[in-house]
């Protein structure tokens, strides 16, 4: 929808002087939707070019990434890490082309994806450790940073990732860890954690409580979330394919991928 705006505003002989807004003109542009209605014939072509060079560039996006790497792990640090992310997994094997230092990797219970991430980064050469969910408070001491990835970035600048980055998170805290969130742009999102369906998932319990234990399950309630909600005080650094920026900046690149009448569809 972003393009489709742009390209209509280009043809009609308009440029981009909204880019440069102010947060407060951001923030009372509602209800100034602007008119769409005439038709352009060379409209339909520039949208497909656009599109087009979108494709291109999301190519290459887990490569701009990180190539980033270098510039925020350092010799005989100890990251930690949780789940499996490839963002992550790019990023820190890139680090490891020119960097020694060891990753430290929360399971993420219950699907454990964090012994795939732990297996494929030892066999790049990476001094690895597997540890429990339960076990990130008491390890927290020893880490230099927190890297992670995540299902999605919200529009307060939290995040919609992986179950147990919360309890992440407020031990990187406690422990004044800075947390990195390793994500593309497109995983931004118009939408605040105050709607009701935007974190919460639950899927089946097979995974904790097996059906096969059949006198128990008549007695317990289980239940498994899939996301965790990690608001943006937590956050130290997003680092995506434009660059590192600050949760506070997140309003700057909302507007710069979706346009305010483009929130709500």
């Amino acid at each position: 929808m972003k393009i489709v705006r742009e390209e209509y505003s280009r043809l009609r002989g308009r440029g981009e002087e909204g880019d440069q807004d102010s947060l407060h003109k951001l923030l009372t542009s509602g209800g100034q939707s602007e008119d769409l209605s005439e038709t352009l014939a060379p409209l339909r072509t520039n949208v497909i070019e656009a599109v087009n060079e979108l494709l291109l560039e999301l190519d290459g996006i887990q490569d701009n990434i990180s190539v980033q790497a270098l510039e925020h792990i350092h010799s005989n640090e100890v990251i930690m890490t949780l789940g499996r992310s490839a963002a992550v997994e790019a990023f820190l094997r890139e680090a490891a082309r020119k960097r020694s230092f060891q990753v430290i990797v929360a399971e993420g219970a219950p699907y454990c994806q964090g012994h795939d991430l732990a297996t494929s980064l030892a066999a790049a050469g990476i001094e690895t450790t597997v540890i429990t969910d339960a076990a990130i408070f008491a390890v927290m001491s020893r880490v230099n940073k927190v890297i992670i990835g995540t299902k999605t970035i919200l529009a307060n600048g939290g995040l919609r990732a992986v179950i147990g980055a919360h309890t992440l998170a407020l031990a990187a805290r406690h422990h004044s860890t800075p947390l990195i969130v390793c994500a593309a742009m497109y995983k931004l999102c118009p939408q605040f954690p105050n709607e009701e369906n935007t974190v919460h998932k639950f899927v089946s319990p097979q995974e904790v409580l097996p059906f096969t234990e059949g006198e128990i399950l008549c007695k317990v309630s289980a239940y498994c979330p899939v996301f965790d909600y990690v608001p943006p005080e937590l956050i130290t650094l997003f680092i995506s394919n434009i660059g590192g920026n600050a949760p506070s900046y997140i309003y700057r690149l909302m507007s710069e991928l979706y346009n305010p009448d483009d929130h709500q569809l």
